[in-house]
This record gives C-alpha cells, structure tokens and sequence, in this order.
C-alpha cells in the first residue's frame, strides 16, 4: 500500500526530475521512490559508522556471544 506525503524540493531540482520523468516516460514518484531505495545502502554506511564511532569512544557496552546467549537463556 503506498502512503501520500508531502515534501518540499529546490525548483531547480524538481525541474530536472521533471526533465527524467518527461525523456523517461516515468512519474515522479517512480524516480523518487528509485532514488530513495537505492539511498538505502548509503544510509546503512551512515548508520554503520556512527555506530562504530560510539564503540570506540566506548559510549555504548558490548557483550560477547557467550554473554547475550547466557542473558536470553540460551545454550
């Protein structure tokens, strides 16, 4: 099911999406729902280093495998 939004967009680039749209016989939903997916992985190298960044500032408390399995009640 696909929701509605609403965003707000430089006229600059919204005229070349447009331009995309219009040579690629696509909407603008297509391409952004395109862009934003293939974003996707961009975003997972973001989310990544900020989380390796607090490890090695020591912000966050790791456990070993023992460890987390011992706490869940694991063998």
């Amino acid at each position: 099911m696909k929701k509605a939004i609403n965003i707000r967009m430089d006229e600059d680039l919204l005229a070349e999406l447009d331009q995309y749209a219009k040579e690629l016989d696509r909407t603008r939903t297509y391409l952004i729902e395109k862009a934003v997916s293939a974003y996707f992985d961009t975003l997972d190298e973001m989310v990544s280093d900020k989380r390796i960044d607090k490890i090695k500032r020591g912000s966050v408390e790791l456990y070993t495998l023992e460890e987390a399995a011992k706490e869940l009640g694991l063998k």
